[in-house]
């Protein structure tokens, strides 16, 4: 069985994730730790629970979630999943600190990158990758078919969407990542975002203005 622990770190309230089993296999999802504070929350939780983290992935770059990932990286010495797309926004760290007035050294460390079709494995569980852009370049999802859950990232909202005024950010195709991707899944499907509340493919299918 699958367990997830949301952690809104940051400014930003960033949704960090921990996915995790009964076997106690983790993976850290878009570390957003930034204040001591947050990092040893993060830290307490996996320690305290007996996680091995296995790896740290990211539904995209934005500097609200890799405010943690060089930390994540040293401490677990795992690599990091990203879309090769999404590569140039994780290098633009720094530029992107600076706009919001502190400093940010760009994370150096082992990469690894996911596409469209591929699948992770947690355990027995299994995660399909889909790929999700218009938010940013290179966003994905991860969903857990026998979960009923996807982890989206700033791609879908309860009751909203992602935003689409930032670098190669574009509306029309972050539309139509939610439509053709996220909304074909089974109603009950809950959506873990990257900010707010979750919520289900259902509610949002009824609900959300940005989709009718």
């Amino acid at each position: 069985m699958l367990h997830i622990q949301i952690f809104p770190f940051n400014p930003f309230s960033e949704n960090t994730y921990i996915v995790y089993n009964d076997q106690k296999q983790a993976w850290i999802i878009d570390p957003g730790n930034v204040h001591p504070k947050e990092t040893e929350a993060l830290q307490s939780f996996i320690t305290n629970n007996g996680l091995k983290v296995e790896k740290i992935l990211l539904t995209h770059a934005h500097i609200d979630h890799i405010l943690g990932l060089q930390w994540a990286h040293d401490t677990y010495k795992v690599p990091v999943y990203l879309h090769p797309d999404e590569e140039e926004i994780l290098t633009m760290g720094n530029l992107s600190a600076q706009r919001f007035g502190f400093d940010f050294e760009d994370f150096n460390g082992e990469v690894k990158f996911l596409n469209e079709g591929d699948e992770l494995k947690l355990g027995d569980e299994v995660f399909h990758i889909y790929f999700t852009p218009g938010h940013s370049p290179g966003s994905i999802s991860y969903h857990n078919p026998n979960g009923k859950f996807i982890v989206s990232g700033d791609v879908l909202f309860e009751g909203s969407i992602g935003r689409t005024d930032l670098f190669k950010a574009n509306f029309d195709q972050l539309i139509d990542s939610i439509k053709t991707k996220l909304l074909v899944l089974p109603e009950d499907t809950q959506v873990f975002s990257g900010h707010g509340n979750p919520t289900k493919i259902g509610f949002e299918k009824e609900h959300n203005p940005f989709l009718k």
